[in-house]
C-alpha cells in the first residue's frame, strides 16, 4: 500500500505527541497553521519562580512561543534544551519563550525538578487550572507550540517534536523577528 508523503508525515507526528488526540493536517505537515486576523486572547499564569505572567505585556514589544509541555512527556523534555538554546540566542532581539507547564494541580516540585535537570532558563508558566490550555492548545496536546508576532496575532501553531521541528520552528521565529 502506498502513502502519502502527508499522510507518512501525520503518523510520525502521532507517535511522537504526548496526547491521545491525533495531529490536524496543518500542524503535522510541519507548516504553520493559518495567520489569525485578531489578537489573541490574554492570559495570566502564576510562574514557576514566583510572581505571575500575563501574555500581554508582551505585546507590541516581543515575539513569543507559548511552548505547552509537561513533565510526563518525552519529546517535551527533548525539545526543551533546543528551545533554551533558540531563546538565549535570540533573547536580546525581543524573542520570548512561555513554557506553559500543563501538568496538573500539586506538581510544582515535578516541574521544578524537571526544569533544573535540564537547565532551562524561559520562564515556566504553571497551568494546573487549564486557563491557557483551553485559549491556545484545547485538545491539550504535548509538545504543542503557538508562535505569537509583536502585533499580538498568531503566527503559526505546531504539535509535536521531530528532528525536523527545530529548524522549520527556528526558521518561523527568524522571520517573526525581522
Amino acid at each position: 500500500m502506498r502513502t502519502s508523503a502527508a499522510a507518512t508525515s501525520v503518523a510520525l507526528v502521532a507517535l511522537v505527541a504526548c496526547s491521545p488526540a491525533a495531529p490536524s493536517p496543518a500542524s503535522a505537515a510541519g507548516g504553520s497553521g493559518s495567520a489569525s486576523a485578531a489578537r489573541p486572547p490574554d492570559f495570566e499564569l502564576p510562574r514557576l519562580d514566583g510572581g505571575s505572567e500575563r501574555l500581554s505585556t508582551h505585546f507590541g514589544k516581543d515575539v513569543v512561543l507559548l511552548d505547552f509541555w509537561a513533565t510526563f512527556c518525552k519529546p517535551c523534555l527533548r525539545a526543551m534544551p533546543d528551545l533554551d538554546a533558540l531563546y538565549r540566542a535570540r533573547k536580546e532581539r525581543g524573542f520570548v519563550v512561555l513554557g506553559v507547564s500543563i501538568d496538573g494541580p500539586g506538581s510544582s516540585a515535578d516541574v521544578q525538578a524537571e526544569v533544573s535537570r535540564l537547565g532551562v532558563s524561559f520562564p515556566i508558566l504553571l497551568d494546573q487550572e487549564s486557563r491557557a490550555v483551553a485559549l491556545y492548545n484545547p485538545r491539550a496536546s504535548a509538545p504543542y507550540s503557538v508562535l505569537i508576532g509583536r502585533d499580538g496575532r498568531v503566527l503559526a501553531q505546531r504539535e509535536g517534536y521531530t528532528t525536523g521541528s527545530h529548524d522549520a520552528l527556528e526558521r518561523d521565529v527568524d522571520a517573526a523577528l525581522r
